[in-house]
């Protein structure tokens, strides 16, 4: 997927995107390659896909809130009656080098971001290109999940591990939800996972885009 092929997507899903923030995407092309070339946190394979495989995908977070939580979306984008709310904070667990943590960033500059990762050299990256694209709204952290003194309004990860092995990292880290970004059949993962009864909510990202990379991945909510 090229950068236009992107921003096309972009326009039309999100028309309320301002042209700062599609200046900070087409910046992630060159700041991903270069770090990359580095600090290896995505594959050579992938890195041709970034737009597709790892900025539009990290962005299924956003199509679920705007498509199923509204307010929540309007909350984040701090516009309408919430222009004077408080910032919502956002924990990205396991982010790598940056997934989902950066893309939300950008599409959601009045929320604060904590962008979390144990592998330190991973963190660098998340920290470089996040310096590169002037979100002011990011901080990175090398710790583990069980570490952080803080609570957060929601967690947003992408597929770090097992829904099972997922929930005690996070247990009281957070008020409102966790949305997290996962493939495959769910059924038994969650089950396994022994969450509250009506607390999960998952949606396929197929109903947002038709690109056929999407056809199996899924935003999955659980309630706090």
């Amino acid at each position: 997927m090229t950068f236009k092929e992107f921003e096309n997507i972009i326009l039309e899903k999100f028309p309320e995107t301002t042209p700062l923030q599609m200046e900070r995407f087409r910046k992630m092309d060159a700041l991903y390659r270069d770090w990359n070339s580095k600090i290896n946190v995505v594959s050579r394979k992938d890195i041709d896909e970034l737009y597709r495989h790892h900025v539009l995908h990290s962005l299924g977070i956003a199509a679920y809130l705007k498509t199923k939580m509204p307010d929540v979306y309007d909350r984040l984008r701090g516009e309408g009656v919430y222009s004077a709310a408080l910032p919502l904070k956002i924990l990205d667990l396991g982010t790598g080098g940056g997934f989902p943590g950066i893309p939300l960033a950008v599409m959601f500059p009045k929320a604060e971001f904590t962008l979390c990762d144990s592998i330190g050299k991973k963190i660098i990256v998340a920290s470089e290109v996040s310096k590169g694209l002037e979100l002011e709204n990011v901080k990175t952290v090398n710790a583990r999940a069980e570490s952080l003194p803080e609570t957060f309004d929601y967690v947003v990860s992408r597929a770090v591990t097992s829904l099972d092995n997922f929930m005690p990292w996070v247990k009281g880290k957070y008020t409102e939800g966790i949305l997290y970004l996962k493939g495959g059949d769910l059924t038994e993962e969650i089950a396994k996972a022994k969450l509250r009864n009506g607390s999960v909510h998952t949606w396929p990202i197929s109903e947002w885009t038709d690109d056929p990379f999407f056809e199996t991945k899924q935003v999955i909510f659980i309630e706090r």
